[in-house]
This record gives C-alpha cells, sequence and structure tokens, in this order.
C-alpha cells in the first residue's frame, strides 16, 4: 500500500513506484500496488479496512496537513500488525508523531508544521530556518551523510557505515524527545553529526520498521536497485509466503 494524498495524481509518485519495480525485479518478484487515500482514513477500524489486506504499508512524502491524521493511524496501524513499513521524509515525521502518540503517551504530539500548539512538538522546523520569512529554496535540499548504526536495518541493507542521501525538507526530529522516544523502543539508527539530526529511525521489536528523513527512492536504478526498497520489498514477502 502507498498511503497518499496525491493518489489522483499518481506522477507524483512515479519515482517510488521505478523503485518498487527495481526492487520486485531483485527480489524476482511483482510488487503490486495499492493506493490508499489517507484523507479516507480517520479511524483505526478504517485503517484496519484499508490495511488488513497488504503486505507492506509505504508513507511517502507531501507538504501540507490534509490527509495526515489518516497517514499517522497508517503508521500505526502497520506498526502494531507487524506489517513491514517504509516511511520516506514526511513519512518518518508521521511514525515518530504516531509513536509518541501511542506509545510514549505524548496525548496531542504533532509537528509544529501541523498543529503550532501542540504540547509535544516531536516534528519542529529546524533552528536554523525559524527566522527566515521568505521560503524560496531555504529547505534541506541536496545530498547529505549520514551515519548508520551496526545491528540496524539499515546497517544490514546498506552493509556500510556511512551513506549519502537525498533530501528534501523543512521540519525535522525535535531531538528533546529523543531519548523519550528511545526509552519506549524506537531506534535511532541513522544520524547526520554535522547537524546533530536523526535521519533514520526504526522500530525495535516490529520485523521490518524503517523511516527515513530523505527520498531513497532516487536514486534506485534497475541495475542498482536501492538497498532499502529491496529489503523492504523482502521483507514483505516474507510476510506473505513465510519464508524468501
Amino acid at each position: 500500500a502507498i498511503c497518499g494524498k496525491y493518489n489522483s495524481l499518481q506522477d507524483a509518485y512515479k519515482s517510488i513506484v521505478e523503485a518498487f519495480i527495481h526492487a520486485g525485479i531483485a527480489n524476482s518478484s511483482k510488487v503490486e500496488v495499492k493506493w490508499v487515500d489517507t484523507e479516507k482514513i480517520d479511524t483505526i477500524e478504517s485503517a484496519s479496512k484499508e490495511l488488513s489486506d497488504v503486505d507492506g504499508v509505504l508513507i511517502p512524502g507531501g507538504f501540507g496537513n490534509r490527509g495526515i491524521e489518516g497517514k499517522i493511524l497508517s503508521s500505526r496501524y502497520a506498526r502494531e500488525n507487524n506489517i513491514p513499513f517504509f516511511g520516506i521524509c514526511l513519512g518518518l515525521q508521521c511514525a515518530v508523531i504516531d509513536f509518541a502518540r501511542n506509545e510514549c503517551g505524548m496525548e496531542g504530539a504533532n509537528s509544529s508544521e501541523f498543529d503550532g500548539k501542540t504540547k509535544y512538538p516531536v516534528i519542529d522546523i529546524m533552528s536554523s530556518q525559524k527566522s527566515i520569512k521568505k521560503k524560496g529554496a531555504t529547505m534541506r535540499l541536496g545530498s547529505y551523510g549520514c551515519n548508520l548504526t551496526g545491528k540496524s536495518k539499515v546497517y544490514a541493507a546498506y552493509g556500510k557505515r556511512k551513506i549519502y542521501e537525498r533530501h528534501r525538507h523543512r521540519f525535522e526530529f525535535n531531538n528533546k524527545y529523543r531519548s523519550k522516544l528511545e526509552a519506549k523502543g524506537l531506534v535511532v539508527s541513522g544520524t547526520n553529526k554535522e547537524l546533530n539530526l536523526v535521519e533514520i529511525v526504526e522500530v525495535k521489536s516490529h520485523p521490518w520498521f524503517v523511516a527515513t528523513q530523505f527520498h531513497p527512492e532516487l536514486k534506485s536504478r534497475v541495475v542498482n536497485v536501492h538497498p532499502l526498497f529491496k529489503d523492504f520489498v523482502g521483507a514483505s514477502i516474507k510476510r506473505k509466503y513465510g519464508s524468501h
């Protein structure tokens, strides 16, 4: 399932669909995409109705608060039901909000992008960006380095400790809440040490729950499938058939 809000314009997710094709080839499988409109998900029951028949859940990037609660509920459903989950950019932010609300007791936790008055802004604008009035091309754009931790799903996928991936966003994981989230089982498995920013999170008790602040789909190629898409599809196959 691609849980998005631009589903009427599926070309918005063309890079993700292409990356799924590459990952399918790498896993000797065909990936069938189910388009899920998160504006239609407003309870955990409606999330179950949309997602109970899928083998993997991906939440892609995007801007604005339309469909956000549906994305957060989609993350929760995948997390609580051990469905392989891949969050990209906004997908990471929704996963962190879900975890804060439902595992850490932070009722109403949110991104300051969606709720400027939230008591728990677990996603917030970078301090270096707060004084900017004219946004323009002031996002964190382009390639940035990321250091991976050992014994993580992402290290197993990449097979190396330092990676470089492409970004396009303004809001970030709020380090103020990092220790509370980690204490409940959220794993920070990738960081940008130069900027002290969280780049990747995982859920310790889950078979495959990975979310990245960057856009891995932009670097996937037929002859060089992105390792995270390859492993996500592999985990989805394992869920469907048992062994892979």
